[in-house]
């Protein structure tokens, strides 16, 4: 078996004979010019078994992790990540932590976040602020409250950038708020001085995956540098959101014949150089084309999260699945609570589990509200102290009451109409 300098160095070969010239320098170039040949060091000279094995050790531990994040390669924890079990990928992933902050503290052990995905077909204000009430109703929202556009227009990114910020601030939310429109439509917002949050993209592991998503590193680099400028944090905050999945380079004829899951952590090679706050696999969606039925979509899950943890990454999960896949709630069901096991950083809600813009099906707000109350996973501390300030929660966490300051929001709002 390779040890990871052999893998290593035939990938320095590789690049050498530039016959990865296809897969493009975008991700290449980052990951060799990164690499910390002293964090690789204590790894070096392990197989792929033996990494496996020093993964699970009990005495390999939170410092340890932090210590060779920058020294492994994609290819390396591609590689690993084929010999384990699902166990395996929990027990270490359970050990490795990611902090992040904006308006909170997230990825924090024991701690499950969640994002509020109040999207609407036609991106309509009413709908859009009636649905995030909703998941704020049942806990859901602390990592982020975001917005899927149905349209790529400037002018309704700041809208509903807007509406979320109006929202926020009335109810003194202590979350940070996103439209996951492209990039470029970002950037013009912040240039007519839209409160933007988090900056979102999909990334991709190979250059011409990345093309088809209108990025470049350069790109990816400006608006970063744009979104820290705004200041609407702490100075260190974290401003960047991606989004990833398996099959996305595949589906767009992309991949070279690389295999899905090693082209899924390239694409995490390129969201670590940002210090995102936030970063995602969305798991089923592409569908059966791609990930057959609930099984593989479980395993994708956890192996997602698992090589996005190991190269260092805030690693959420939008656990979800296409109409057509052979899946159902209960493999989601399955994943949310090995993933819970895993200690991921956040998951994505929507109201009754059914997305009525992207037309999947993900997790509802109410099976956040099983994490909290059945597996005892608490949002960030900051805004676990919120929803028991107004009143939504008890001591314990558990849901309590009608919150007066969210009833009396939804009666009195003009977007609301109510």
């Amino acid at each position: 078996m390779p040890t990871l300098q052999d893998i290593y160095l035939a990938y320095l070969d590789c690049l050498n004979r530039q016959a990865f010239d296809e897969l493009g320098a975008f991700v290449d170039d980052t990951v060799a010019e990164r690499h910390d040949a002293a964090a690789f060091a204590p790894v070096s000279s392990l197989t792929v078994g033996e990494f496996r094995e020093w993964l699970l050790r009990p005495e390999t531990t939170q410092d340890q992790f932090e210590a060779v994040t920058w020294g492994l390669t994609p290819e390396m924890v591609a590689a690993v990540s084929k010999i384990m079990r699902l166990q395996d990928m929990i027990a270490v992933s359970a050990k490795r932590r990611v902090v992040t902050r904006f308006r909170n503290t997230l990825g924090l052990a024991g701690r499950l976040s969640t994002r509020n995905q109040p999207n609407h077909p036609t991106d309509d204000s009413r709908g859009i602020i009636a649905s995030a009430i909703d998941g704020l109703l049942m806990g859901s929202g602390d990592a982020v409250i975001g917005v899927n556009p149905a349209t790529d227009a400037t002018d309704d990114y700041i809208r509903i950038v807007s509406l979320l910020d109006e929202l926020r601030e009335k109810l003194a939310i202590p979350t940070q708020t996103c439209c996951l429109g492209h990039v470029t439509t970002a950037m013009q917002a912040m240039e007519r001085s839209a409160p933007v949050d988090l900056v979102f993209q999909s990334v991709a592991g190979s250059e011409k995956a990345n093309r088809g998503f209108g990025i470049d590193l350069a790109l990816l680099k400006e608006a970063h540098e744009a979104a820290r400028s705004l200041k609407r944090s702490l100075p260190e905050a974290n401003v960047m959101y991606f989004e990833t999945g398996q099959g996305a380079a595949l589906s767009a004829d992309a991949h070279f014949g690389v295999d899905q899951q090693t082209m899924e952590t390239r694409a995490y090679a390129v969201a670590r150089e940002f210090d995102p706050l936030l970063v995602n696999t969305v798991v089923g969606f592409i569908g059966p084309e791609y990930l057959f039925n609930g099984k593989q979509i479980i395993r994708a899950g956890i192996e997602d999260h698992f090589c996005g943890k190991l190269l260092g990454l805030p690693m959420g999960v939008d656990v979800c699945y296409t109409n057509h896949a052979d899946a159902d709630q209960e493999d989601m069901d399955t994943l949310l609570t090995l993933l819970c096991t895993a200690n991921v950083n956040f998951v994505i809600t929507v109201p009754g589990a059914d997305d009525i813009m992207l037309n999947y099906q993900s997790l509802s707000h109410h099976d956040a509200v099983y994490c909290r109350e059945t597996l005892k996973r608490p949002p960030a501390p900051e805004f676990e102290k919120w929803l028991f300030e107004i009143g939504l929660t008890d001591r314990h966490g558990a849901l309590v009451g009608e919150p007066i300051a969210l009833s009396n929001y939804v009666r009195n709002s003009e977007l609301i109409g109510a």
